[in-house]
């Protein structure tokens, strides 16, 4: 899929991944719809891309709410039409174990990102399905994949994403409507700046895996769309160890619990 004359509505696009992949898809031509809660950032980015020779339209909106998701979804309809793209980036949560979560916080950590994720492909499906074309990406983490402990929340909100994208897969079969998903290892963002002691949670092991830029994983999502690719994990070696948890799980799982977080005063 080519990016250039197209439109990619990107949420949580006012920082890391989603600024990094708004970004990238205007320096190849494509016109990026920024959403996202912050109406300055947003408008801070669109005039950044818009000096740089590319095109950013910002709508703020919390995607964690369906009739926010509703009115933004008809504003873009109104002004630009129907994306070619929708990137659903937006997440939020920290690492807790299930005795430390409290109830309210799981409730917003599944708005995002999985609620979000449905109701932004929700607000703009049917066009898609009835045009034939489109794609539909989501980002989610390792734990979608291999969990670890003292992220019960976080995980089962990742898993959810992954759930999602499997299931938008069987429903779009043939519809002309791609799915893929992007899985990037440690991303030197914001988000542990935000989040104190999600870092220290994460298993050992990962320190094998390098850390990615926002920038590196922007390109993996740039990659999805322009190369139609169901799934992509970033770096490299992460694929090696999703591959490894296929085939011996159990072997996974004990690593993960021997490097992982050990419950506060044990």
């Amino acid at each position: 899929m080519q990016l250039r004359n197209t439109s990619v509505l990107i949420t949580g696009a006012s920082t890391g991944i989603g600024a990094a992949t708004a970004r990238a898809v205007a320096a190849r031509g494509a016109t990026a719809l920024l959403v996202a809660r912050s109406a300055d950032k947003l408008e801070r980015l669109a005039h950044e891309i818009d000096r740089a020779g590319g095109k950013a339209r910002p709508f703020p909106a919390d995607v964690g709410d369906p009739d926010a998701v509703a009115a933004m979804a008809e504003l873009v309809k109104a002004e630009i039409g129907v994306p070619s793209v929708i990137v659903n980036n937006a997440g939020a949560g920290r690492f807790l174990f299930i005795d430390e979560t409290d109830p309210h916080e799981l409730a917003s950590m599944t708005d995002v990102p999985y609620h979000a994720a449905f109701y932004v492909t929700r607000a703009f499906i049917e066009e898609m399905i009835a045009r034939k074309s489109g794609r539909i990406v989501n980002i989610t983490t390792p734990v979608a994949y291999f969990t670890w402990p003292g992220a019960a929340g976080y995980a089962g909100a990742r898993w959810a994403v992954r759930g999602f994208t499997e299931a938008l897969r069987a429903d779009l079969y043939r519809t002309g409507v791609g799915v893929s998903v992007v899985v990037p290892a440690k991303v030197s963002s914001e988000y542990f700046e935000h989040n104190p002691g999600a870092e220290q949670r994460i298993p050992k092991i990962a320190r094998l895996i390098r850390t990615l830029t926002p920038e590196q994983t922007a390109d993996a999502v740039v990659g999805a769309i322009e190369k139609e690719r169901a799934e992509v994990f970033v770096p490299a070696e992460l694929r090696f160890l999703e591959l490894q948890n296929r085939l011996f799980p159990g072997v996974t799982r004990w690593i993960v619990h021997r490097t992982g977080a050990r419950r506060p005063g044990r």
